[in-house]
């Protein structure tokens, strides 16, 4: 699965450069706006963790709100292309977020992941690594597919159970199968709860933009979101039997 998310996203890096951030609404008019926000418009002086930064769209949003950067993706194509694109106004690095992170504890005053999480199959990890690294009070904030979303992608959908997804992508004429899981709702709550105090869960809206340009699909959208956005406080004390802070 890894090697395989790895793969597919090492091809589309070029798409994600060139076209996904005036072409995908999904993207641009959707999820985008709903994430910012979420985020201070001044970020002067924060440590800021942009966790999956693909071809680095969020990377220079928060560098133009102040913010002192350090981006990660697993496809060295997409960091290549975050390079391309910020230049070396902050540090980019090829990381699995599955593995421990190369950063000190009490590093990141926020971690933003945008429409990442749902490429890993076991969060327990990669939440606690977020843990570890975020300040006292740090924010955790990052969007994911909807759990009711993708479930009639499935032939036999279980609902409770995490399952492999196999999407087809059509980007710019050419077909790509993108590997990803949908889990419950309970899941992604719960997890997140072990590690973080959940502050906000938004379902977002398409923008009014997205309406005058794709108004079928947003018709569709204001019927079942697609994505799912959660704002989170890094749990103080003992926040895991068993596990130290």
């Amino acid at each position: 699965m890894k090697k395989q998310v790895t793969e597919t996203f090492n091809e589309l890096a070029s798409v994600y450069e060139h076209s996904v951030d005036t072409t995908s609404l999904y993207n641009s008019e959707y999820e985008r706006p709903a994430m910012l926000q979420q985020l201070p418009t001044d970020l002067t002086n924060k440590s800021v963790l942009d966790a999956g930064c693909a071809a680095g769209w969020y990377t220079e949003q928060l560098l133009q709100r102040g913010a002192k950067i350090k981006a990660t993706d697993i496809s060295p194509e997409m960091v290549s292309a975050t390079k391309r694109r910020i230049g070396n106004r902050a540090d980019v690095r090829c990381l699995d977020l599955e593995e421990k992170l190369p950063f000190a504890d009490h590093t990141f005053d926020y971690i933003v992941s945008s429409l990442t999480l749902h490429y890993i199959k076991d969060w327990s990890h990669t939440f606690q690594e977020f843990h570890r690294i975020l300040k006292p009070n740090g924010i955790l904030l990052y969007s994911v597919h909807h759990p009711f979303s993708d479930i009639e992608l499935l032939e036999e959908p279980s609902y409770f159970s995490t399952e492999l997804i196999i999407d087809r992508w059509n980007k710019v004429g050419k077909v790509y199968d993108v590997p990803f899981y949908r889990r419950p709702l309970q899941d992604i709550m719960n997890v997140t709860g072990t590690y973080f105090s959940i502050e906000k869960i938004i379902e977002p809206q398409p923008t009014e933009a997205f309406k005058r340009m794709k108004r079928e699909a947003y018709i569709k959208l204001m019927k079942r979101p697609q994505f799912l956005i959660i704002k989170s406080i890094k749990k103080q004390g003992d926040w895991h039997k068993g596990e130290k802070n």
